[in-house]
Parts: structure tokens; sequence; C-alpha cells
């Protein structure tokens, strides 16, 4: 009597008899098409022993079913006698060949008569036959296999169960009823992790333990070390033993899968709270939650591999022996994650294993090893080893974390807010990712009623994540956002440092939180004790600048440098000391900043051109501070930094505002400037493949060249990107210099994937930006844009209206010009409505708004009449202006300078007005939504009028 297997199984049958049978047996890839092979025969040998596996297909049942079997061929390369080979046939195999059965290996049974499956659920939707919860995605179960009667060629049904919800029924189930009583009576066990495995064992062990009945005896297999595994070479090597499912890399990738595919921040913060306390089984997490935690955020816990994005290819090229040609040309699809995997797969050299084995630990120590190595045979060795133990998928979120981009949009509030929800409040304190999963653990085992709150504090020589600033753009703004004032500080042009005194020993940390160079801080050491004689422990935010001895003076940005600083003979590096985060074992990061600048007053002894305490007055009229942003701002200095006398020290957050010159025309240059498009850049991740970075020029007369300002890849959805990649007309050169035409000058580090072809057809457009800069990489005169975007695509224009590079000199000369008084008091009344900029002739003058037909004109000429009489029209009101509101810019102007708010749309329920028509869907009956005849109205009337007549009908 002979036994079937489906051919749909055949492939899968041969893959797991050569990943799962005798270990000498060596894997091949090449099957033949079954569809069209009647007899399929394939060897496979290891050493001397040479296997046969033979598979005939029935003539009669093509379609359906075939039999195969495998027998020893040949032993010590000879041909032997029957008897030889039956006697190696016996020893390796379970049913000899003469009892014309199909011969399967040694553990590996049919699959055509098992009732039962194991696996993972694939996409969650299933549901138990027991406890009729949802199986998660990836999580373990058990199907019960049993006959269709709905099927007509009697086909089977699955019903699912959680494995221990299967084993529950069982206790109940009769006598009859058939039960999993040896694992390899579950079609898939041998496809599951070790874990998994042991964990079915467990629970058939359990309930024959507790039925009282005898285990089924097992088949004798050889012995096997369950420490150790083979790479795709065939060598063994050992590996860590009993380390949980919630360890194994599978998993992990499995999790950022998810947390990729899930669009809300909050459903991805909940994907990793579930992982962490369910674990991939659903009976707890039971892996290391510092190492899973560690790769998650593996751009905020950075380690330096050396290694670009063609280093990557070049070294992954050799490992494979294949064209890196191909690669780099592949690589132009901005994902070289994905490249490497789709070489990989088609590797010969190093073929991929089919199953993932890799745990974390594992990845974590060579990723270790990789940030040790610099030379390039150190680096392939490691990589070498890591692809012979990985998948396709492995190779390719390993080399992911090398590119510290797990390509899953959630940052480290998103991971760590599963962790604890105080867990990322109290890493930017500390910025020690250890110390605060280890208190998260800590508390884990707490009492019930004990608080299990995290505390949020700095600790010494531990960075904490400095505080930052939001732009200020107003006067108005920042006495919106702190009414009882606030300390102006002068924004000096350094290095930010972190102090940290610990008796005698100092530690100083960039705002990156890196160690600062020694020569810019070593002889601090002697200076901070005598300017805090009686501080024997400090943690001080301050910035490091050169200063000119003779005038005391801060010399510029970038003079710390070795080499500049040797230009400046008579100067020295000075501390500006302008925050204290605590002082003498007591935390002072909760206390306001009025507190925390007296205790830095009452403790600190300045030293001359050393350590200094910041310049800072107390503002609190707004004349006040018109007229020290003008002061700075005609001293050349960067800017001033606001704080609120009221506001606490809060790591990473944007709670104080800086003002500087650019920020104060609604953060854009009072000129733009119209530049020629001559060259693009391939993007990379979304936008991999296309053309989405552009290099922006001018032409320069005298030398007949066309020379670069910047690099624009902002002011264009993907439409607008799309039609740009099919309409400009470019020449690839893929950043080859001797490709690049006579007529661009252009610097090595700015060399395009693409030129124009003809720059005197290539569009203009308006490029605006924070402010003109200089950068020796640009070839017109070092002038260059901060933060550039599109503002307008000038199709009225071309190359010959376009900016040249006279004109843009004296736009930059003019950027430069030192600001005048009455137009910096100008800007601080800037409650009034803002006159919007154009470019539609070369001399960039502002434009005068378009007039309306509206009951009022308001006289803008006296500014300050003007704020008296409007200031309050619109005092206490929320309203939400819907974004295709009619001629919503101007509504919005005008709320805002009547001491109006606009409340955003995802923020509805704190809005008191709604403006809107009968289409609106309003779900709160109190708040009333009215059309735009009220807002105008208001404005007519020069008061808040009632909404009963305007109220917008048929409400829904």
């Amino acid at each position: 009597m002979f036994s079937f297997i489906k051919l749909s199984q055949l492939r899968l049958f041969v893959t797991n008899f050569v990943s799962h049978s005798c270990k000498f047996l060596h894997h091949y890839h090449d099957y033949a098409t079954l569809d069209q092979c009647i007899q399929i025969q394939r060897r496979f040998s290891k050493g001397h022993i040479y296997f046969e596996i033979s598979c005939n297909l029935l003539p009669t049942k093509l379609s359906s079913e075939c039999r195969f079997k495998f027998k020893v061929l040949k032993v010590n390369g000879t041909v032997n006698t029957d008897t030889q080979r039956l006697n190696y046939q016996s020893q390796y195999f379970t049913t000899p060949e003469s009892d014309c059965q199909i011969i399967r290996p040694g553990s590996i049974m049919s699959e055509i008569n098992k009732k039962f499956i194991v696996g993972y659920a694939k996409l969650g939707t299933s549901g138990c036959k027991k406890c009729k919860q949802k199986i998660e995605k990836g999580s373990l179960r058990i199907g019960k296999l049993s006959p269709n009667p709905f099927s007509e060629d009697g086909g089977q049904m699955k019903q699912w169960f959680h494995p221990t919800c299967l084993f529950e029924t069982f206790a109940r189930a009769r006598a009859s009823t058939t039960k999993l009583e040896d694992p390899e009576d579950a079609e898939g066990f041998n496809d599951l992790q070790e874990d998994d495995k042991q964990l079915i064992k467990k629970l058939i062990e359990d309930y024959q333990t507790k039925k009282g009945k005898p285990s089924k005896t097992e088949k004798p297999v050889a012995a096997k070390n369950e420490n150790s595994l083979k790479n795709s070479d065939g060598k063994t090597e050992k590996r860590p033993a009993s380390l949980s499912l919630d360890d194994s890399f599978r998993q992990f990738r499995r999790l950022c899968a998810n947390i990729a595919e899930e669009n809300s921040y909050l459903g991805k913060t909940k994907l990793v709270h579930d992982f962490i306390t369910k674990g991939s089984s659903g009976d707890g997490y039971h892996g290391d939650l510092s190492v899973l935690i560690k790769l998650l955020l593996p751009g905020v816990m950075k380690s330096v591999y050396n290694l670009n994005n063609k280093q990557l290819v070049k070294l992954f090229s050799q490992i494979f022996a294949t064209s890196l040609h191909k690669m780099i040309e592949d690589l132009e699809r901005g994902d070289v994650a994905e490249t490497i995997r789709l070489f990989f797969e088609e590797s010969k050299a190093v073929v991929p294993l089919q199953k993932s084995d890799l745990t974390l630990q594992e990845v974590n120590k060579f990723l270790h090893e990789l940030s040790q190595l610099t030379k390039e045979e150190d680096q392939q060795r490691i990589l070498t080893k890591v692809a012979k133990r990985s998948t396709a998928n492995d190779l390719k979120m390993f080399v992911r974390l090398i590119k510290h981009d797990l390509r899953i949009n959630a940052g480290a509030k998103h991971i760590l807010d599963g962790l604890h929800p105080d867990a990322y409040a109290a890493f930017q304190t500390s910025h020690d990712l250890e110390d605060v999963i280890q208190r998260v653990s800590q508390l884990s085992h707490v009492k019930p009623g004990m608080s299990t709150k995290l505390s949020v504090e700095a600790s010494l020589m531990t960075p904490v994540l400095p505080m930052l600033a939001e732009a200020c753009r107003s006067v108005e703004q920042a006495f919106k956002k702190s009414p009882d004032g606030f300390f102006a500080e002068i924004k000096y042009d350094g290095e930010r440092v972190q102090l940290h005194k610990q008796g005698n020993e100092f530690k100083y940390y960039s705002r990156s939180l890196k160690p600062v160079l020694a020569h810019k801080v070593q002889h601090f050491k002697d200076f901070i004790p005598k300017a805090f004689p009686s501080s024997n422990d400090l943690i001080l935010d301050a910035e490091v600048l050169l200063v000119d001895n003779k005038t005391g003076n801060p010399l510029p940005f970038g003079s710390l440098n070795v080499h500049k600083k040797a230009k400046f003979q008579d100067a020295t590096v000075c501390l500006f000391v302008f925050d204290c985060l605590l002082i003498n074992n007591e935390n002072l990061m909760n206390k306001p900043i009025k507190f925390r600048r007296q205790i830095l007053e009452d403790n600190m002894t300045p030293v001359k051109n050393h350590i200094h305490l910041s310049e800072t007055k107390l503002i609190t009229v707004a004349d006040d501070l018109q007229n020290l942003m003008a002061k700075v701002f005609n001293e050349g200095l960067e800017g001033l930094v606001l704080k609120d006398i009221n506001s606490i020290y809060e790591p990473g957050k944007r709670h104080w505002l800086k003002i500087k010159k650019d920020y104060l025309h609604d953060g854009s240059m009072a000129d733009s400037a119209d530049l020629v498009v001559l060259g693009a850049y391939y993007g990379t991740g979304n936008k991999g493949g296309m053309m989405s970075i552009f290099l922006m020029g001018t032409f320069d007369p005298d030398k007949q060249r066309w020379v670069t300002v910047t690099k624009c890849g902002i002011g264009f959805d993907d439409k607008k990107l799309e039609e740009l990649n099919k309409e400009l007309d470019m020449v690839k050169i893929s950043k080859d210099m001797n490709l690049v035409p006579q007529w661009l000058e252009l610097n090595k580090p700015l060399c395009p994937d693409f030129v124009v072809k003809d720059p005197t057809k290539s569009p203009v457009w308006e490029i605006i930006g924070a402010e003109f800069s200089q950068s020796e990489l640009h070839t017109a005169h070092g002038i260059s844009i901060r933060f550039p975007r599109v503002q307008k695509f000038r199709d009225d224009k071309t190359w010959k209206e376009a900016t040249d590079l006279p004109r843009l000199k004296k736009l930059f000369e003019d950027s430069k010009k030192k600001t005048d008084l009455n137009l910096m008091k100008a800007i601080g009344a800037k409650n009034t409505i803002t006159q919007e900029t154009t470019s539609e002739n070369d001399c960039h003058l502002v434009s005068q708004p378009k007039s309306r037909k509206r009951p009022l004109e308001i006289n803008q000429e006296n500014t300050a009449e003007n704020k008296k009489t409007l200031l309050n029209i619109f005092h206490g009101c929320k309203i939400l202006l819907p974004c295709d509101t009619p001629e919503y810019k101007q509504l919005k102007r005008y709320i805002i300078a009547f001491d109006g708010d606009i409340v955003p749309e995802f923020d509805v329920k704190s809005a008191t007005h709604i403006i809107g028509s009968s289409k609106v869907v309003c779900t709160n009956e109190t708040v009333p939504v009215v059309s735009t005849d009220w807002l105008w109205t208001c404005i007519r009337e020069k008061k808040l009028i009632r909404v009963d007549a305007f109220k917008v009908k048929e409400i829904k």
C-alpha cells in the first residue's frame, strides 16, 4: 500500500527534508519545475555517502498526487551491494526501501494523516475556538484539523486555539476524542522556533501527567546539541542556551513590521507595550528588555560603524561575489538595505538561510564588534559572518540597524511611552537608557498601593538633554506666551556645553550629549573652583566662546577650531554660564528660572575672560524688548533668548523663545531669489529612485558660466515631484565630475546625479529661506541660502529675467545691513495685518494687499491707533477656521490681529466658534457653527456680535 502527498506540498516537503533531516545533506535550490517533470531526481552528498531522491508522479493523477522515496545510492564513493545499502537505509531512515512506502527521514512523518497543525497567526483575524478571543498576529496557535462536510473534494477545515486553551479542552474531552499526545503529530512542528517547540512539549507532558497516562515512546534519533547551530557553510557555532522566543531576531523583525504598518502614533506605542507585557506567546515577556529597547532605538543610542551606503555595497558585492556596478545602480532607488537583500537572495557564494535563528543578543554582539573596526577587511569579515547566519530579511534589518533607521516611523517618545508613561521624560533627563529600563523593571515589583511613578531628575556625570527654544516672530508672541515677564538673554554664537563637576572631577558634554574636545574645555578645571568656591557638585548649562582679551568681546562662531583658534593669539576660551540644574546635590530643574538665576548670582564669582555669567535683562514692557532687539542686531550679535520667569527646566522641550533677525519676517528672507534649476539628486526613503533634491544656481555674466547657490528639496508635493521627474530635461552623470559640462562651475562635493541638458531652457523657481549665508561649497562667490524652499514656480520667467550673480551679490549685501530702530519697532507692532511679499519684478518690492469689496476699510497708517481700536474684538474667542474657507488667509489675519485665537481642526473640542457651511458636522451642540458673514460683521462693527442671526442652518 502506497502513501501519497499532494503535488502542491512536494516542494515544501523536499525543502523540509533538506532543512530538518539528516545533518549530512547539502542544500540545493535548483528544483525542477514540477508541472513539467514526470520524474525528479536530485543527489545530495556529504563526505562519502551519496543519496538519491526520486519522485514518481502517477500519470493518472498528475495534477494532485505523487509518491517519492529516498534511498542510499553510494557509500564510500562506490556502488555497494543491496544488503549494504539497505543497512545504511535502515540506519538513516525509519522505513526500508523494500516496504514500498514513501521514505521519510527519521524525525519527519507524513503530513497527510496528521490531525493538528501548528504555526503563527498571519493576520490576527482568527479567533480561539475556546476563549473566543482573537489570536494576535504573529502569536503561536494550534489548529485542529477535521473533515469539511461542505467540501466536495474532501478538504479539511481548521479550528484554531491558543496552545493553553487547546489542552484545557482535552481535560474535558471524551476518551475517543483525538488528542495531541506527541509533538510530531502536529503538522508544521519542525518549523517552529525552539522555545515554541519546548512550550508544546511541556503542555503535552503536563496534560499526560494530570491524566496519568504514559507518554508515547519516542523514536530513537541521533543525539543533538541544542546549543549548536549551523551556518550556511556547514560550520557549527555555539549559541546561548535557554533563550526565550522573545529574544529571537525574527520576532523583532515582526514587531518592527507591525509598528511600521501602524499609522497612529498611539497605536505604535500600544504595539510596543503589548509586546513587552504579553510577549510573543501571550503569557508574558521573557526576553532581554534592555537589548530590545536599544535595538528599537538605533538612532538614539548611536554607535559609529564607519560605513556609508557605497562602502556597504562595496563590501557586500565582494561577499556575494556579484557585480559592484549592478549593486550601485540598484542603490539609486534609495534603500541600501533593500539593495543588499535583493542581491543576497541571488547570491551563490553565500546562500541565505531559509529560516531565521538569530537572537537579539547575537545581533547586538555583531553590531558592537562592527563598531570597533575601521579596516575594510575586518569589517568584511564580520559582515560575512552575519550573512552566513542570516536570512535575506535578517540581513536587511541588520543593515537598517547599521544605518540607524529601522523605517518604522517611530521615535524615542513612542517607543519609551510603551515602556512606561514617564520613561521618555526620565530618559531626556538622564539620557541613560540602561538606568531607565532598570528603574522601570523595579517598578513592576512594587507592592499594591505604592507609587509607580518614575522619578525625573538630573544625575551627576550623566548628560541631561538640553532645553531648547522655538522661533519667536513678534513682540506680541513673546508677551502672549509670558504675560508676567521674561528674562531676555544674549544669544551667544558659540558652542553649547553642559558642565558636570563632582568634587575635583569634571565632565563636559555637547548639545548632542557627546564629550567636548579637550582643547576647548581642559583649562576650565582651574577656574571653576574659583568661580564656585562653595559648590562641590554642579551641573551648569553654558556656552563656550573665544573672547578678545583686550575688548572682552566674543569672537565669531567656529573660532574654537584648533586651526582657526591659532589666528587669534590674543584671545581666551571663556565659559558663559546661563543656567544651573544642580548644586551641592540639590536638584534645581523643577525650580523656576528666576530662582535658578538667583542661585547663580549668589554662588558664582565671575573670573575675567574665563568664567562669565550670561548677560540678561528682565523684560516686562514691549518697548524695552524692541529697544534691546535693535541694540543686539546693530552690534552684530546673533539674537536673544527669552525665558518665562516662572518656567522650569524641561529637557528636550522647546519652551524658551529665540529671536533672530531672520525670524522677524515670518521665518523668511526679506528678499527672495529667482534661481535656475541646474541639476538634481536622487532622493532616499519614499523618494528613492526619483529626483527629489535640486541644484539651484545663477548666471555669472563675467565668466559666462553658471554657478551654484543652493540645494533645495522643499516646496513641492508628491504630485508636483512626479511632474518634475517627467518634464525636466536631464542628463544622468551619476556624480561623475568628468561628465560635468563646461558651462557649469561646480565643486566636487556638490556633484549631482543629473545635470540639465540646456540651462537656458531650464525652469526658474523663486527660492526663499531663513537668510542669505556664506558657504565655501557654492561657486556664486560663496553666497548661499539657509533653509531654502521653493516659494513659487516662475513659469512667466526665463533665465534672462532670473536673478543673476551681480543682483544676488546686491541682495546679499543688503541683507547684512544694520537694523534700523524704527523698523524694529514697526516689526514689533505686528498685531496688525501682515503684508505678503512677492517678486513680480527684479527689485523684489513689497506688494500691497489686493483690494476687496467689504464694508470696512482699515487705516493702517497709524499702527498704534489701530491697535488701540481693534485689539480685543475677538478677545477670548477660539475660532475654528477650516482651511478651505473662502478668503481664508485674510480672515485668519483679521482674527489674530483682533486678539482672537485660531483653533486647529484636531482640537475642535476647545473651540468657542466654528466657521462652516450647511455641510459641517458638529457633534457638540453648545458650540455655534456660523457663516463667514459673522466675522465680517464683527470686523465692520468693531465689536463682537451675537451669533444668532448667523448660525448655519440644518446642521447634522
